[in-house]
């Protein structure tokens, strides 16, 4: 066996392996592939006296339940979109056979020269997505789900990474941004929303581009969702002209195509931005959370980007300018200037 399975406690995975026929698998070569902000965590392994591969997801029980990952993965395969196909499952024990989407990360392939061809395909494929939604398919993304969202913020950003505790006259001005930004979103349409539209996980794929991963926490939600997450990605930025002219291409394909956007562009890029402002205070608490609780201090390398966001949305717009007064105190530092809608 190979030094995975001779170092670790894998006997149950490696039972069920062994187990599968159809592919067979050859366990000596099972390695790591990734792992995620959860505790899933991914292998790939070799079938048996080939150089095709597969993905095993490992997903501890009860923490990680794979059902919706292998019910959204058949909705999203109905939808003609690239997912990885499930080929063997023990949902008691948590474990996964999946078809193998490759290693080529939209995060390691765009650069300037490849992100208008990889973006427009992108955006294709979250289009396609939406225009085949329906209700009462997917969990609805409501109020509640959202606010609890934004609440990660001040437990875990301002609470253990900053170590401040609101007072009550802080707590009611964040409160007032969050009800300005609920009141924005919950009037979005909706439609299907994946949730982690990044360049994490869409993979370049030379038919079919992109494949699309990680979208277990799929849900029925605003229009804008997954296009922020695409475009005010948490991991990589591009320069705001380039941003605007993405979403207004965006813009354009989904009027054609039918969707409920905003009939007009200045209004559809305030949703977009009222959208990510919540994504983003979302990710902080979420950095922060796995930082400070599980240990992955990686994360925090990637808080200063997406805090850049959330400064630039909030001082664009009257309603927010009390989130960035706020994040001056907390941080000491400056206002900043800027221009307001």
């Amino acid at each position: 066996m190979s030094s995975i399975l001779e170092n670790q406690d894998f006997t149950a995975l490696a039972t069920w392996l062994n187990s599968i026929t159809a592919p067979a698998i050859d366990i000596a070569s099972l390695r790591i592939a990734s792992e995620d902000a959860s505790l899933r965590k991914y292998y790939r392994v070799n079938a048996q006296n080939s150089t095709q591969t597969y993905i095993v997801m490992d997903a501890p029980q009860p923490a990680e339940d794979v059902r919706p990952f292998i019910q959204i993965a058949q909705l999203f395969d109905r939808l003609h979109l690239t997912v990885p196909q499930v080929l063997a499952q023990d949902t008691a024990q948590g474990f996964l056979l999946l078809t193998d989407l490759g290693t080529n990360m939209y995060s390691h392939a765009l650069n300037h020269d490849s992100a208008h061809h990889l973006y427009s395909d992108a955006t294709d494929a979250l289009i396609l997505l939406q225009s085949q939604s329906q209700p009462e398919v997917l969990p609805e993304y409501d109020r509640e789900f959202l606010l609890r969202e934004l609440r990660i913020f001040p437990e875990w950003y301002i609470g253990t990474h900053l170590g401040v505790t609101l007072s009550s006259e802080q707590n009611a001005s964040l409160n007032q941004v969050f009800v300005a930004l609920l009141a924005n979103i919950l009037a979005q349409p909706q439609v299907f929303v994946h949730r982690d539209f990044h360049s994490r996980n869409l993979m370049v794929m030379d038919k079919g581009n992109p494949g699309i991963l990680d979208f277990q926490g799929a849900l029925y939600g605003p229009i804008t969702y997954d296009l922020v997450s695409l475009l005010r990605d948490a991991y990589l930025q591009w320069d705001e002209e380039m941003v605007l002219d993405w979403a207004i291409r965006y813009w354009e394909k989904a009027r054609k195509a039918g969707l409920p956007v905003a009939p007009d562009i200045d209004s559809f890029y305030r949703d977009f931005e009222f959208m990510g402002l919540q994504r983003h205070l979302k990710i902080l608490g979420i950095f922060a959370r796995l930082a400070h609780r599980d240990g992955k201090q990686n994360y925090l390398k990637d808080i200063p980007l997406v805090m850049q966001y959330v400064r630039k949305t909030a001082q664009r717009y009257n309603s927010l300018i009390p989130l960035l007064r706020l994040l001056d105190v907390l941080e000491n530092t400056a206002p900043q200037v800027g221009y307001t809608f």
